[in-house]
């Protein structure tokens, strides 16, 4: 489904019920906002991951603006808060009040940009191998510890400068520790990727991006879930956050033997935290 937001149009598919009968009764559940990672990914893998959540939620997954089936927009538009601005114009759309938003990866950066923009709107926040700001020192120690040398000087290289060449080194040595168990290949194929978007956030917002002064402006509970050897969001990225945070609203979940797809690699717990926290 596409739907007009901002000057254009955004899409978004729906997985479970807003409504389900409850003997004389229909029960109200809570909307979850699944925001995807990339930079320049697309809603697909989020799908996979959380539609066993539609038993507690109505899953709602959009593509944000330029990626997967989204209009695309000039990239001067691709920024954190043009996107953050885009979620809170979806639930007015579709007229969706104090939902639950969930952003994994760069998500995180918008469901944050978002939550601190909008602080009386969320009704929950769930950042899940998210980060505030980029940790590059603790994330090439990660890749040192999980993938030797080779992964560091790869990682180093791609952050210091990414660029093609960089890029494919770190695909070869490096995308492969994201995860400490295998994931399925059809998850890359499936995805509509915009890789002249992920590569120019990359050589510039990604870059310097600080969000730690907004977090403080957040008013709902939080849960900050994270992989003990995430390599792209490392563990420090979680605990940052979670001491930022009001502290009666953070609640943070670290996950042994997870990285950056805690979903993937520890379904089990991942999904019993997060269906806790929703229902709570």
């Amino acid at each position: 489904m596409r739907i007009e937001v901002g000057g254009g149009r955004l899409f978004f598919d729906v997985v479970g019920a807003k409504f389900v009968p409850d003997g004389p009764r229909m029960i109200e559940r809570p909307t979850v906002i699944a925001l995807h990672g990339g930079p320049g990914g697309d809603h697909s893998y989020l799908k996979c991951e959380l539609a066993p959540l539609a038993d507690v939620a109505q899953l709602v997954f959009p593509d944000m603006r330029s990626t997967g089936r989204s209009d695309p927009t000039s990239p001067e538009r691709w920024t954190v808060d043009r996107w953050a601005d885009d979620v809170r114009a979806l639930c007015g759309a579709l007229e969706i009040e104090k939902p639950v938003v969930l952003g994994h990866s760069y998500g995180g950066y918008v469901a944050i940009a978002y939550a601190a923009r909008y602080p009386d709107h969320p009704g929950k926040l769930i950042l899940y191998g998210a980060e505030a700001r980029p940790h590059t020192s603790e994330s090439l120690e990660t890749f040192r510890r999980l993938g030797g040398p080779r992964a560091y000087r790869a990682a180093k290289k791609y952050f210091d400068d990414p660029n093609l060449k960089t890029g494919v080194a770190f695909t070869k040595h490096c995308l492969p520790l994201y995860t400490r168990k295998p994931e399925d290949p059809n998850k890359q194929l499936r995805m509509l990727a915009n890789g002249e978007m992920s590569m120019q956030l990359l050589q510039s917002e990604l870059r310097t991006i600080d969000l730690t002064p907004r977090l403080g402006s957040i008013r709902c509970p939080t849960l900050i879930l994270s992989g003990e050897d995430d390599p792209a969001c490392p563990i420090e990225a979680a605990m940052e956050m979670a001491a930022l945070l009001p502290e009666q609203l953070a609640r943070i979940e670290r996950i042994s033997n997870a990285g950056h797809s805690v979903l993937n690699d520890q379904p089990e717990p991942a999904l019993r935290i997060i269906r806790d926290f929703i229902t709570s």
